[in-house]
């Protein structure tokens, strides 16, 4: 078929770039040749501009499915500026608005449609889409499609319905991560017809992978930018570690600021413009940040916990160095990390016995008769559910997540936290307040004592829990708040705390379950492969860290990087000096044990040195890590 312009003309029109980055042309005109394409191309790659380039040329709409509003935002915003009209629907739309935008994007000369597969669940926007010249589908993270990806999104096996409505639209599915045995679920789930699969290597030779073992992580964050005072990323898993090392590192005199789900647009807006503005040399983030994010100077990424695979961890990892410059992505482990992570990771994914009483008791919760049930809505609420029947929230979570996954029944709107506040006055008026006041004080101090970073932001509290604790009613502890609100002492917002739960069948109990179970353990065995994976790419000190990474993806490397912290240490052993300050430091454990960072300042050698010898000392069994941290002669 021929186009009146060539990918080339539309890239420098619209992207101001001179030329493509690799394998892109190869996609685009894979694309444009109407053929349903595949492409793997790491974090940075340019995955986008597969897609828009080619639906810029044909005429028509891209019907783009992305599962993140923070990236659809961005990718919207960037067309828009880039003079390209581009709608993205997502958010709580009201019908008429949503019939309102969709007349919009058929009618508006609109090239670009973003939406989430949890839209093409909804008959509307299906009917509407229907109708539009959609000239390309293009499935961004399309590894959430398969039951054996890392992200599994049980939204994304609707998609497949679009190939019965638009037979001859291609499609394009595009992943930065997925092993063999998901790129072909992804093509079976997608219904895709002889793709044709773009693979970009895994390989990124200019990050040096360092996995390094230390029992005073926070210290050695503050060595790690010190000497590498270009922009930083450091993951953790939880809110108020974002808070707490943030606050550690602005201490410690560096420019730091945090990123977290829980903050409000506007805050997350003005502390990512502080780290990209290069004002905060170092964002402290969970992993809800960083999809779409492209700054190419990041030099280190830091993760101060083990992730739970290797899929998330290169992603997280990716985002150093797409500038081509050296950069490093840093896995900090001490002794305790690998059981924290299996109790983090695996504890709570439920079993045969508890996906059964989670379903029991929804039965019981919602008073449904045997055999009956099916069609229903219920209101639901994941606090009082738990609180109920003394069951953890996250485990119930997850079940009630594979209950949806294999359509038993639907769950819909993520639950949040009922209330989040924020202290307006310091912690000493606040004290002075408490106790002229002592009718309000109990409430007070049972807040402050389980929750953190009050006064500096608003945080969700659980106030059944509070309540529980105080022997009290959640009514009295808002009643409260509510006083504390009009005082001008707290600022406090009221969040929509209820999901919807429909039942798909009747009321079977244990042979509704029974059927599915063999699912449950796949998938639990998928995830502790995963994280068995992740702890054997951080223990392993026989390989480069490199090409452990491209054998896990399924590809194969002969020679070692040079850059990680193994070959770093496989060099440091062939260094001559290395001999002889091992034996200092060996001379200083023989009179006593001591930690790496007192070992450090009696040697007066480099961290980097120390760092280097006691990993060899351990791995040759000269020496032991005690429960104290401290290193002794074995």
């Amino acid at each position: 078929m021929l186009f009146m312009k060539k990918p080339i003309d539309i890239l420098q029109q619209y992207w101001n770039h001179a030329d493509f980055r690799p394998l892109q042309l190869d996609i685009i005109e894979s694309v444009l040749n109407g053929t349903d394409t595949m492409a793997l191309l790491p974090t940075g790659g340019g995955k986008s501009v597969c897609f828009q380039v080619p639906a810029m040329i044909k005429d028509g709409i891209c019907l783009v499915i992305s599962p993140l509003i923070a990236l659809i935002k961005d990718q919207v915003t960037n067309l828009e500026n880039r003079g390209i009209k581009a709608m993205g629907i997502y958010g709580n739309v009201g019908f008429n608005d949503l019939l309102i935008l969709l007349d919009n994007c058929q009618f508006g000369n609109y090239k670009f449609l973003y939406i989430s597969p949890e839209r093409l669940q909804n008959e509307v926007v299906l009917e509407r889409i229907k109708n539009m010249p959609i000239n390309l589908i293009a499935i961004d993270e399309a590894h959430c499609v398969s039951q054996w990806g890392h992200d599994f999104r049980p939204a994304y096996l609707k998609i497949n319905i679009l190939k019965d409505i638009f037979e001859n639209v291609p499609f394009l599915a595009l992943t930065a991560t997925a092993t063999k045995r998901v790129q072909e679920d992804m093509i079976l789930q997608l219904q895709m017809k002889n793709p044709i699969v773009f693979q970009q290597s895994y390989a990124r030779p200019n990050i040096g992978y360092m996995v390094i073992q230390t029992e005073d992580k926070l210290h050695k964050i503050a060595q790690i930018i010190e000497k590498n005072p270009q922009s930083s990323i450091v993951y953790v898993r939880n809110r108020k570690a974002c808070l707490s090392i943030s606050q550690y590192l602005n201490s410690a005199g560096f420019e730091s600021t945090y990123f977290h789900g829980g903050l409000s647009m506007a805050q997350k807006i003005q502390n990512m413009n502080l780290w990209m503005d290069n004002k905060a040399q170092v964002i402290v983030a969970t992993n809800a940040f960083g999809m779409g994010i492209d700054k190419p100077d990041v030099k280190t990424v830091i993760h101060y916990q083990m992730p739970d695979n290797l899929e998330n961890y290169y992603q997280e990892a990716g985002r150093v160095g797409r500038n081509g410059q050296k950069s490093f992505a840093v896995l900090l482990q001490n002794t305790a990390d690998v059981s924290l992570a299996r109790a983090q990771f695996l504890s709570n994914l439920p079993d045969t016995f508890f996906l059964k009483l989670v379903y029991n008791k929804l039965n019981n919760y919602f008073q449904i008769p045997f055999g009956e049930g099916i069609g229903i809505v219920f209101s639901f609420n994941m606090n009082q559910f738990c609180l109920k029947y003394d069951v953890p929230i996250l485990k119930t979570y997850h079940a009630l997540q594979f209950l949806d996954q294999q359509n038993i029944l639907s769950l819909t709107q993520l639950f949040s936290q009922k209330i989040s506040i924020q202290f307006l006055i310091t912690s000493r008026e606040l004290i002075r307040f408490s106790s002229l006041n002592p009718t309000l004080e109990p409430t007070v101090n049972t807040i402050l004592r389980n929750y953190t970073g009050l006064h500096e932001n608003s945080v969700p509290i659980n106030t059944n829990f509070i309540a529980k604790q105080m022997q009290s009613t959640e009514a009295e502890i808002i009643a409260v708040l509510n006083i504390l609100k009009s005082k001008k002492i707290v600022a406090f917002v009221a969040k929509e705390n209820d999901s919807q739960i429909i039942f798909n069948e009747v009321r079977d109990d244990d042979h509704a379950v029974n059927r599915i179970l063999k699912y449950l353990l796949s998938q639990n065995n998928l995830k502790t492969a995963q994280l068995d994976a992740m702890i054997d790419y951080a223990g392993n000190l026989e390989n480069c860290k490199s090409k452990l990474i491209l054998q896990y993806f399924g590809e194969k490397s002969t020679k070692n990087c040079g850059i990680c912290s193994y070959c770093v240490a496989i060099k440091n052993k062939s260094k001559p000096n290395f001999v002889a300050k091992s034996k200092v430091v060996l001379g200083i454990l023989t009179k006593q044990s001591m930690d790496s960072r007192g070992i450090q300042s009696h040697s007066k050698l480099s961290n980097e040195d120390v760092v280097e010898i006691l990993q060899t000392l351990l791995e040759n069994k000269l020496i032991v890590l005690q429960s104290d941290n401290k290193y002794s002669m074995n």
